[in-house]
Formats: C-alpha cells, sequence, structure tokens
C-alpha cells in the first residue's frame, strides 16, 4: 500500500471549511433560507402568521361557537378565566357568572359564581358546521362539555355573542382581504412598472408622473371618498369585493417603482438580451424571464404590503364605510367600541385590535427577515 511523503499527509477539513463549501454550492434559495432561520424575530413571525391563516381556514374548528351565536342572558358578559387543575389533577374549568341589580343606579353588575363550575376539553362536540362551506363537522377545538353552558373565554357583546368566537371568524375576512388585496396590486405593480422599465422614454416618464399624482393624493380620505360611494343596500360578497379593489387600486405604486428599478437594471443583462434576439415579445420578457430573476425581492415587498392591506379594511370598517354586518371582520367588530364608555365599562371590545396588532407584528417580522434574507450575500 502506498504512503504518501512526509508533509504531504492530508489533515481533516474543520467546520468551517465545511461551511464554506456547503455554502459554495448551496442554492440561492438555500442560502435565503439558512439567513432567514438566523433571525428569530422572524422565525417567530411567520409561526404566528402561519398560525393565524391556518386558524382562519379552519375558523369552524377552532371557534367554540359559530359567529351569530347570542344568547341574550349574557349580554356584555366578562371574560370567564380559565383554570386547568383542581385538587391537583388535570380537569379543566371556568366558573360560572351571575349578575345583579345596583339598587341606586340599577345598572347589571356581573360576578364570579364561584358555587358553578364549567366543565371543557378539548376536541369537544358541538355546533354542527361546514368548513368553507363543503367539509361537515361538529368536533370543535376546545369548549364546554355541555354545548349549552356559558363558555365566554374573551367575554361577550352587546348581542350576547361570544367574543373569542367572532374573533377566529373574523380572521377569515381581514386576512384574505390583504392576500386578495396585495394578489391584485402586484399583478397591476408588475405589470404596469415593467412596462415602465422595459419600455423607457416617454412612456416611462408618463407612468411615473401617475404614480406621483396617485402618491400625492391622501389615501384615506380618498379610500373614503371611494368606499363611501358603495350604496348602503349592497350585498356583502359585493362588499368585500369592492373593498378589495379600492385598497389594490391605491397600493400598487411602490411595487411598480420596485419592478422598475430592478428591470432598468436588468434590461441590458445578457440573458435578457439573449431572449430578445431569441424573439421572445415584451410579455414573454417581464414575465419569464424577468420577474422570476427578483422574485425574493417580491415576496419581501409582498409581506410588507399585507400589514397596510388589512390595517386599511379594519380603518374602513371601523368608519362604517368599509364592510358591514352581517359580515365578520376586526373592523366592523371594533365599531361597537367606538364610544369611551363602552371601551370603559367593556373593556373586552378592544380585543379584536389586539388581534390586529399581534398579526400586524409577525407579518412585519416575518417581511423584514425576508427582506433581509433576499440578499443573503449582505452582511
Amino acid at each position: 500500500m502506498a504512503t504518501l511523503a512526509p508533509g504531504l499527509e492530508t489533515t481533516p477539513p474543520t467546520e468551517v471549511q465545511e461551511a464554506q463549501r456547503s455554502a459554495e454550492v448551496a442554492s440561492q434559495w438555500k442560502l435565503m433560507w439558512w439567513k432567514f432561520r438566523k433571525d428569530k424575530l422572524a422565525v417567530v413571525g411567520s409561526i404566528v402568521v402561519i398560525f393565524f391563516y391556518t386558524m382562519a381556514l379552519l375558523a369552524e374548528f377552532f371557534a367554540p361557537k359559530s359567529p351569530e351565536f347570542f344568547n341574550p342572558q349574557y349580554v356584555f358578559a366578562p371574560p370567564q378565566p380559565v383554570y386547568f387543575f383542581l385538587d391537583g389533577r388535570w380537569d379543566p374549568f371556568v366558573y360560572g357568572l351571575k349578575f345583579e341589580r345596583d339598587p341606586i343606579s340599577l345598572k347589571k353588575t356581573w360576578s364570579v359564581d364561584y358555587n358553578t363550575r364549567i366543565p371543557w376539553s378539548f376536541f369537544v362536540k358541538g355546533e354542527p358546521y361546514k368548513i368553507l362551506g363543503i367539509i361537515p363537522g361538529d368536533t370543535h377545538l376546545f369548549g364546554p362539555k355541555n354545548p349549552k353552558d356559558p363558555f365566554y373565554l374573551m367575554g361577550a357583546d352587546k348581542s350576547g355573542r361570544d367574543m373569542l368566537s367572532r374573533i377566529i371568524h373574523a380572521s377569515r375576512i381581514s386576512l384574505t382581504v390583504g392576500l386578495v388585496g396585495v394578489f391584485l396590486s402586484l399583478i397591476i405593480g408588475v405589470t404596469i412598472g415593467g412596462i415602465s422599465g422595459l419600455f423607457g422614454g416617454m412612456v416611462d416618464v408618463v407612468i411615473q408622473r401617475i404614480i406621483e399624482i396617485v402618491n400625492s393624493v391622501p389615501s384615506l380620505p380618498l379610500m373614503m371618498a371611494l368606499a363611501a360611494t358603495v350604496p348602503p343596500g349592497t350585498p356583502p360578497v359585493q362588499v368585500y369585493v369592492i373593498v378589495t379593489i379600492i385598497l389594490a387600486l391605491l397600493s400598487w405604486t411602490g411595487m411598480a417603482r420596485v419592478v422598475r428599478g430592478r428591470f432598468l437594471a436588468l434590461r441590458e443583462e445578457d440573458f435578457i438580451l439573449a431572449a430578445r434576439l431569441d424573439g421572445a415579445g415584451r410579455g414573454r420578457l417581464i414575465f419569464r424571464h424577468m420577474v422570476p430573476s427578483f422574485l425574493s425581492h417580491i415576496i419581501a415587498s409582498i409581506t410588507i404590503s399585507i400589514p397596510y392591506m388589512i390595517l386599511s379594511e379594519t380603518g374602513l370598517s371601523f368608519l362604517g364605510i368599509g364592510l358591514r354586518p352581517p359580515v365578520v371582520s376586526w373592523g366592523v367588530m371594533l365599531r361597537d367600541s367606538q364610544q369611551i364608555a363602552t371601551v370603559v365599562n367593556y373593556p373586552w371590545l378592544l380585543l379584536p385590535a389586539a388581534a390586529v396588532v399581534i398579526f400586524v407584528l409577525a407579518m412585519n417580522f416575518l417581511g423584514n427577515g425576508l427582506r433581509d434574507a433576499a440578499d443573503p450575500y449582505a452582511n
């Protein structure tokens, strides 16, 4: 067996050398994933966002009650604290509620009924439902063992409806408005921005002036003016579509400018010139060659735009010119908290705002992480 000459023995590669070697052969997407997972806030944000959208998709399963279920005996019932153990053993329950009349003001006051325990559990049978109107079922993630028992973990509203169930169901409307609106603005922004960057010249000048005019108009008054044109008797589905289109028409300018800047940098690249010589049309150049080359930047821009859409819908619905009952969204629910006296006496009516804050923060963390990961070679 041949042996190496003295001084020529090979040494095993170190972990740093192995990492460098792996990075040299890794794909762009793998480098992005490695950088993204180093950002702990972005990872936490992605988990929260996935949870919210899963909850919105399976709202009927996650919610203990339907959003229309009400019990007039528990109007403005306060949240019931959750207990998981009884006498040292696992036995989740909540205490019942009872109310009394103040002898002077005759105001209804709620108090905890420590003599009544309401057991609850996970995966309990309850109201029958159809997920997305297709998949039937009657099992809920959690709820009272007796469906007739009061169960208000986040309190009740002015009609005796469960706030937690309504927040879960409202997430489906509020979150899909953000997704659909961003999808529409993405199509508009990529198309117009691509035309501007690819054609250049007078076409580019005209498009940029249009973008500047749209950006110079205050967005909130313009959204209010457009939303106010919707007739009061319009069906809820049409209102949803109209509000989504309005939000998309007012938010495409940022994406258009990003796409234009990238196109100006890419249109002189060798692979674009080769595609032109091969006879590729302008549409194919935009959507087949240019857009995929900076898809990571588009994904990062989308995640940053979704919170804006959700906040806009929430604001319009809160002001009464966006979505309207019987549609259930976070903004529609917050309309019940417009009066200071209501908020002071029933602060749990502001809980939909907490859901908005948590989701928007998580989406911003995710967007910042994706934006940084889109350029894996930057420090």
